[in-house]
């Protein structure tokens, strides 16, 4: 079956030209120009993912991904013409998939469609030790107990335990947890984050041995 995908945006030219590019890759293209016409687009799980504008003619884009939060949905990638980091802290905090900003390169955003649809399609489950990730809800946690983490924290432990016992650099980090223009971070911001996330997992903070710093190199997971 072709997976299916849900494109719900005002701009026409852009529209039109996303959707014959799926099309030409085999995918089954669905389209919406208003947040009306896109939750009737989105209702009764018929899409694989949805490719959501945050600036629509008749709403906001975050109003309808609140809607959509309330129920079953597809995954959501998000995009912006707005250069600001506020939409995409917003819309990592209401839970979707990725973000982009316009302009974009397509075949970047052809390569994130993909990289969703097959996280969807591996086991719902991610666990390692006493710590678990339901990847659908993105709910974590440890020896049973539910963790209380933010978005990125999630967005981090999920990349760190994805590639158990592989060094990933600071900048494989920055490319795929946060903007990946790496224009509003810096390696001191992961270092704060990864110490937060420190707090919550490891047994001994100060002497992890889950997240483990590889000096000059990074940070690689331990199990």
């Amino acid at each position: 079956m072709a997976v299916r995908i849900g494109i719900i945006e005002d701009d026409q030219a852009l529209r039109e030209g996303l959707k014959l590019a799926f099309e030409l890759d085999g995918w089954e293209v669905v389209c919406a120009a208003t947040a009306k016409e896109g939750r009737r687009l989105t209702e009764g799980g018929g899409c694989d993912l949805v490719i959501l504008d945050c600036n629509l003619p008749d709403g906001s884009g975050f109003d309808m991904l609140r809607g959509l939060r309330e129920k079953e949905a597809p995954p959501v990638l998000m995009l912006t013409a707005r250069s600001g980091e506020i939409d995409e802290l917003q819309a990592l905090e209401l839970g979707v998939e990725d973000f982009m900003r316009k302009p974009f390169s397509l075949a970047v955003l052809k390569a994130r469609a993909r990289r969703i649809l097959r996280r969807r399609e591996t086991p719902s489950l991610l666990s390692s030790g006493d710590i678990t990730v339901d990847m659908r809800s993105k709910e974590v946690r440890k020896g049973g107990e539910l963790l209380s983490l933010s978005a990125l924290e999630t967005r981090l432990l999920i990349l760190l335990m994805e590639h158990s016992g592989q060094i990933l650099s600071r900048e494989q980090i920055l490319e795929s947890v946060w903007d990946r223009q790496e224009k509003y971070v810096d390696e001191n911001t992961l270092a704060v984050t990864v110490r937060r996330l420190r707090l919550k997992i490891e047994e001994h903070p100060s002497t992890p041995q889950r997240i483990r710093t590889i000096h000059g190199m990074g940070y690689i997971w331990k199990e």
